[in-house]
This record gives C-alpha cells, sequence and structure tokens, in this order.
C-alpha cells in the first residue's frame, strides 16, 4: 500500500496523543506531531513508536498562534499530505496574547485550526481521499463577531472557550465547501469528555479516557466509508445537526473576519 501521511496538532495533549498514536497503529502510515514544545514532541513520538512498532513518527516544533509558524511549516513540507487533524487548543484563565499580540484563545483555538486549513490545503489538495478532521465540541455557542478578542467584554475563558468551538464548526462547514474542487473533506467533531489539563481550567472533570476521546475524530479521519463525505459535525461517531451550520452570512462574515488576520 501506498503510505499515507497524517499531521496531528496539539500532538502531546492527552487527547491529541491517543489520535497521533492510533493514527500510527494503522499500516503504512506515517504521523508528524506538531506542538510548540520540543521535548514534550520528542517524549511522546518516543512513546509511540514504543506503543506501536511503528518507526515513521516525526516532529514539528510549530505554534498553532503564530501565523508565521504555519507558513514556515507550509513551506519546508516536503511530500504530499493526506490527513490533517486540527486538535490544539488552550483555555487559559486570564486574558493572554499571542506573540502576534491576538488574544489566545481565539489565536490558536480559532486562527489556528483557520491557518493549518488555509496554508496546508496546499499539501493536501489532488491527494487520494484526502481529509481535514477539525477536533471541537459539543460545549459551543455564543460567538460575538464584534468582539472575538474580549477588547471590550470582560474575559472569561468559559465564554472564550465556547466561541471558539462554534468558529471550529462553522469553519468546517466554509472549508468543506471551498474545498470541494481540491477533493478535500473538511468535518468536525466533539471528541470526548477527558479528564485532561484543557477540562481543569474550565471547570469539569472527565469521564472518559483518552483513547476513548479518540475515537471518532480517529475514526473520520480513517474510516473508508467516509471518503467524499465532508461539511458535517459528529459525536460519538454519529452525524449530528450543528446548530450554526446554517447561518450562511455569520459563516461568511466569519470567514472575511479571519482573512482580515491573514492577509
Amino acid at each position: 500500500m501506498e503510505e499515507r501521511v497524517a499531521l496531528v496538532t496539539g500532538a502531546y495533549g492527552s487527547i491529541g496523543n491517543a489520535i497521533a498514536c492510533g493514527l500510527a497503529r494503522l499500516p503504512d502510515m506515517k504521523v508528524v506531531l506538531l506542538g510548540r514544545d520540543k521535548e514534550k514532541l520528542e517524549q511522546a513520538s518516543l512513546s509511540i513508536k514504543n506503543n506501536t512498532g511503528n518507526p515513521s513518527v516525526e516532529t514539528e516544533v510549530v505554534d498553532v498562534s503564530s501565523k508565521h509558524q504555519i507558513i514556515s511549516l507550509k513551506n519546508r513540507w516536503q511530500g504530499p499530505l493526506h490527513i490533517l487533524v486540527n486538535n490544539a487548543a488552550t483555555t487559559p484563565r486570564e486574558r493572554t496574547l499571542s506573540s502576534d499580540g491576538v488574544e489566545m484563545q481565539w489565536a490558536t483555538n480559532v486562527m489556528g485550526y483557520f491557518w493549518m486549513m488555509y496554508y496546508m490545503k496546499e499539501h493536501l489538495k489532488y491527494q487520494k481521499d484526502s481529509r481535514i478532521v477539525n477536533v471541537a465540541s459539543y460545549w459551543a455557542g455564543g460567538l460575538d463577531l464584534d468582539d472575538v478578542e474580549f477588547s471590550k467584554r470582560t474575559y472569561n475563558n468559559d465564554t472564550a472557550y465556547r466561541q471558539s468551538k462554534q468558529a471550529n464548526r462553522m469553519l468546517s462547514v466554509f472549508f468543506s465547501k471551498q474545498s470541494k474542487a481540491f477533493k478535500i473533506s473538511v468535518n468536525a467533531c466533539h471528541p470526548g469528555d477527558v479528564n485532561s489539563k484543557l477540562s481543569n481550567a474550565l471547570g469539569f472533570g472527565g469521564h472518559e479516557s483518552a483513547e476513548q476521546a479518540a475515537e471518532t475524530p480517529l475514526w473520520l479521519a480513517t474510516n473508508a466509508g467516509l471518503q467524499g463525505t465532508s461539511g458535517n459535525y459528529y459525536e460519538h461517531r454519529l452525524p449530528k445537526k450543528c446548530q450554526f451550520a446554517d447561518d450562511r452570512y455569520k459563516i461568511q462574515s466569519l470567514y472575511n473576519l479571519c482573512m482580515d488576520y491573514t492577509v
């Protein structure tokens, strides 16, 4: 079989690591782990290699809150890309800024997804059965396009997180339509409820293992029966009606806003 290449962001977090490990267990799969901490990436890579017996696990040190670092990744990437899993997320309790001066949740959880799709589609397009999986959440809503960075509103990390996950789901719809010509499938999902650093920062625990939470993203990334399926939102491997998917005006406005951060 021809080798397929998968790229997972936030790959040393609980769910990201489980997704990457699940991908690495598949035959003829090369997995690239992406994150901003080199030491944690190397530890995750070694662990996945040992657990799966797959030597084709590589790392890329990239902070997805930085447009310039993602552009640099796009420029140095060699060869095809078949699967992109956007999973990296953060939810600091206090309002903080990225290196580019953008509110950190918006920069990481939204623009990181946007820039990875926008720039890496050059490597995804025209591949056989290329897919983008956006790890979103059912914990979504409250998107305020007039104040996405909480410059006017009082910052609350839960509110910021929920609006970022709404944006992920809406951008998945936009890119699914935009990418039809490139034969790239784009879907979003809720992964599962895991007791993790991120869930703890939001004041939650979790009742599922990381492996259970990774099941739906992995299924969307690899299930042969989903080839060509695009523009949907899933929970527990089941399609769910997304209440944000039909607002074409707001989806277009969100895309336009994200482009303002891009060009």
